[in-house]
């Protein structure tokens, strides 16, 4: 803990979550136990609940730009909806122009053909191609509800070491979260023959 650079500890902060990010930084690993290692006591006032959604959501998209998206030239967006818009607006504007295309599977947003980002300060506004996920073209970050949305930090790190399946197989990861797609996502994915960490990553 003492190479957060101060910031554990203060309300509003979510500490577990940075913390995992250094340890992932500065070169750790993750590998599963099948005992409990750490128990969390819930109370109402546990400064977890300080913890805005918006601040997780920040980090989160922080990590990814230093970690995965520059090794990426080009990427799609898996989900044309609004968590995949969503992601594409709060990434820097570099990042922004590595995003060839969103990809989904809802014929109406495919038909429009493309996702106008109108909060942009550029003329023209970018205009992102939408596609069948068939005809998109990997790497994807892949943004598509698979889980009920966290509630405190804890539950978002779970969640996020359930992501690492470097460490942790798909089928543990699903056995962790709430299938929202009915199977039909997984379905799609499998069907690519992709390899998780160089084709695609979740972003969920």
């Amino acid at each position: 803990r003492e190479h957060s650079d101060g910031t554990l500890g203060q309300k509003g902060v979510p500490e577990d979550l940075l913390f995992f990010y250094e340890h992932l930084r500065k070169g750790g690993g993750v590998v599963r136990v099948d005992q409990s290692l750490l128990l969390y006591r819930y109370h109402p006032g546990a400064a977890t609940h300080s913890v805005l959604e918006t601040t997780i959501w920040a980090h989160r998209v922080r990590f990814l730009e230093e970690q995965a998206l520059p090794h990426w030239a080009t990427f799609t967006i898996w989900n044309a909806g609004r968590q995949g818009r969503r992601l594409y607006r709060s990434l820097t504007a570099g990042s922004q122009r590595k995003v060839a295309a969103f990809c989904d599977v809802d014929e109406n947003k495919i038909r429009k053909g493309f996702y106008c980002y109108e909060g942009s300060q550029e003329r023209p506004k970018p205009r992102i191609p939408v596609l069948h996920f068939r005809a998109a073209r990997p790497p994807f970050v892949i943004c598509v509800k698979l889980q009920q949305k966290p509630t405190t930090v804890c539950e978002e790190l779970q969640i996020l070491l359930c992501h690492l399946t470097e460490f942790v197989s798909l089928a543990t990861w699903k056995f962790f979260i709430q299938d929202l797609t009915g199977g039909a996502f997984e379905d799609n994915l499998r069907s690519l023959n992709l390899q998780e960490g160089r084709d695609f990553l979740h972003f969920s």
